[in-house]
């Protein structure tokens, strides 16, 4: 089975990051009854494993992508993944105009990658 590329395991880790941050960030939401310092430490704790993914994965993607490349696909994914949780965990389905405006940020992304040959 032949290796995976640098750029698919950044993408991987980085998608893997942000399923952690999001519940991070958000997961709490659900239970508003617990105390904020629960919430808070419990965030942290979450947050942990994104820091374990996501340093990585900008280590290596960086030189095979630049910096700014390495940002723009955090962010899409960090769209994507919060779209799925906040209507699964959150029962918030999205509405047309969330669905335009990541659409509009994801135009903006495509523009960042037009010149995929611009590396670091």
């Amino acid at each position: 089975m032949p290796a995976l590329p640098p750029a698919v395991w950044t993408v991987l880790l980085l998608l893997a990051s942000n399923i952690f941050m999001t519940f991070a960030w958000y997961g709490h939401l659900k239970f508003k009854t617990s105390p904020l310092i629960v919430a808070i430490l419990a965030s942290w704790g979450i947050a942990f494993f994104e820091y374990l993914l996501q340093v990585p994965a900008n280590r290596i993607g960086y030189g095979q992508l630049s910096a700014a490349q390495l940002k723009t696909i955090q962010e899409v994914i960090t769209l994507s993944v919060f779209v799925v949780f906040s209507w699964a965990w959150l029962g918030e389905a999205p509405t047309w105009r969330h669905l335009m405006g990541f659409a509009l940020i994801g135009a903006g992304a495509a523009i960042i990658f037009l010149g995929a040959g611009d590396k670091p």
